[in-house]
């Protein structure tokens, strides 16, 4: 799991922002499934060299929101999930698609040019 998560220092988003994202977008994308257990804040924290409670923030977080859940004596797992995924999936894409709108009519691009552009990178992906 720990692999398919990439923390940048250098961004502007704060650490657990970025951990939470990546995390929601694991689950929702189906590569943490329910009940899938996680690392322990301390073996996240070490692999990504932050501070346990930068983590313990991002996990917390995640449990309020019902995305994990956690039961004295066991380690973290991913929650039973019963709302639609893929609305939730088109709802984390939003913001980029937004961003490549904005971006690509500042460019003088059309839809048919994104969309060639968009399809090359994704067949080189």
């Amino acid at each position: 799991m720990l692999d398919l998560i990439h923390v940048n220092p250098n961004s502007g988003d704060p650490i657990y922002r970025q951990l939470h994202e990546q995390i929601v977008r694991l689950i929702v994308g189906g590569q943490l499934p329910s009940g899938t257990t996680l690392p322990s804040v301390r073996t996240i924290a070490e692999h990504f060299s932050v501070n346990p409670m930068t983590v313990s923030r991002a996990i917390q977080q995640l449990v309020e929101q019902g995305w994990l859940e956690r039961r004295r004596g066991q380690a973290t797992q991913v929650a039973e999930r019963l709302a639609a995924t893929e609305q939730l999936s088109t709802d984390l894409l939003l913001p980029a698609i937004d961003g490549l709108i904005q971006q690509s009519k500042q460019l003088g691009f059309d839809i048919e040019q994104v969309t060639v552009a968009i399809q090359k990178r994704w067949e080189e992906n």
